[in-house]
């Protein structure tokens, strides 16, 4: 039996496209192991999948002047040395990393001890983790298109990105059920990140009469973020296995652009209108991720600058009325399917 390291984590877009790759590796008959930190948000959600995991120590080198680079440099030395001992032991044939700095000391170790990596870059320009990791992979698979243009063309192959198949599976009636609402108005499903924005929460707030008028509105605001009810809106502060449901009865969805997500809409074919983290709160990956989806035809954009209630408003009513035109566009994109293509290229590397 083939063995497989997967390795990712920091945020849940490091982790959950390696969750989605499970069941087919398992059909391909890898033996699975994971590397992560034990505080990071991958340790719970690994721990579900009832996979042996492995800890290492994670340092974080940041784009600026920072104290913390320094002893974040031993941190980082440590933990290559315990991802050398995890190798070592756990000999699997190939090391599948999906990016956030946890990975960099295992695709390190892997390339010290000859053994093939594959790195997965999920948006359009690779994150520090991932250059940092780059030289030492055998194969990069990447998401989006544009992408080729960042990445070494004689090992890259544009695979898109993996999606959980459970969340293909979802109910209409449950998740209209979940939330109280009936089938007379269309569903606009809100999420503004696993934390929650306090831009986005106070923009639908103040817009909730306009919007509720025409909509159901459920809205996925973060831990700690509830706020008064009113009719034809439910809020939830988090939900993990009730989102397939409330994406189903989704009629459109209004949020952050992170790769995952939009790779999830387009498995469902939802329109979406996209308000990326500006620049000022992320390296501007969103933004570019979701320009990319715009010129394509499978979304608007509404920066966050200008997010306004008045501009909330009038972009949900103008994705809706384009709903059919843009579900046309995800339909004739010919987007491939990330989970299979990316696991045909783990069982070649392995040799399976």
């Amino acid at each position: 039996m083939k063995k497989i390291l997967l390795t990712g984590g920091g945020t849940a877009g490091h982790v959950t496209p390696n969750i989605a790759l499970l069941p087919r590796l398992r059909e391909a008959g890898f033996a699975i192991e994971y590397v992560g930190t034990r505080t990071g948000i991958e340790y719970g959600l690994i721990q579900k999948e009832n996979l042996p995991f492995h800890t290492i120590t994670a340092g974080k080198l940041r784009r600026y002047f920072d104290l913390k680079n320094i002893s974040d440099l031993f941190r980082i030395a440590l933990g290559l040395l315990q991802a050398i001992g995890i190798l070592l032991r756990s000999r699997p044939d190939v090391v599948f990393s999906k990016g956030g700095f946890v990975s960099c000391p295992v695709v390190w170790a892997a390339w010290l001890l000859k053994i093939p990596a594959v790195i997965h870059e999920s948006d359009i320009t690779p994150g520090l983790a991932n250059k940092l990791s780059l030289p030492f992979a055998r194969k990069i698979c990447y998401s989006f298109p544009e992408t080729a243009s960042h990445v070494d063309g004689m090992k890259s192959v544009h695979t898109g990105l993996p999606v959980r198949a459970s969340l293909l599976a979802g109910s209409a009636e449950k998740g209209l059920e979940l939330c109280g609402f009936t089938k007379d108005k269309p569903v606009v499903l809100v999420m503004g990140g696993s934390q929650g924005s306090v831009a986005v929460n106070s923009a639908v707030r103040n817009a909730l009469p306009a919007i509720t008028r025409d909509f159901n509105l459920c809205h996925l605001c973060g831990k700690g973020n509830l706020g008064p009810e009113a009719s034809s809106y439910y809020q939830f502060e988090y939900v993990s296995d009730e989102l397939p449901h409330l994406l189903a009865a989704t009629t459109l969805f209004v949020g952050r652009s992170g790769a995952t997500t939009l790779f999830e809409l387009l498995a469902l074919k939802k329109p979406s209108l996209l308000i990326p983290l500006s620049t000022g709160a992320s390296r501007g990956d969103q933004i570019l991720n979701a320009r990319s989806f715009e010129k394509q035809g499978f979304c608007e954009v509404l920066p966050q600058e200008e997010l306004t209630e008045d501009a909330l408003t009038t972009g949900i009513q103008r994705v809706f009325s384009r709903r059919q035109e843009i579900i046309g566009a995800i339909e004739r994109g010919h987007l491939p399917d990330g989970t299979a293509a990316v696991t045909e290229i783990l069982k070649e590397i392995a040799g399976n």
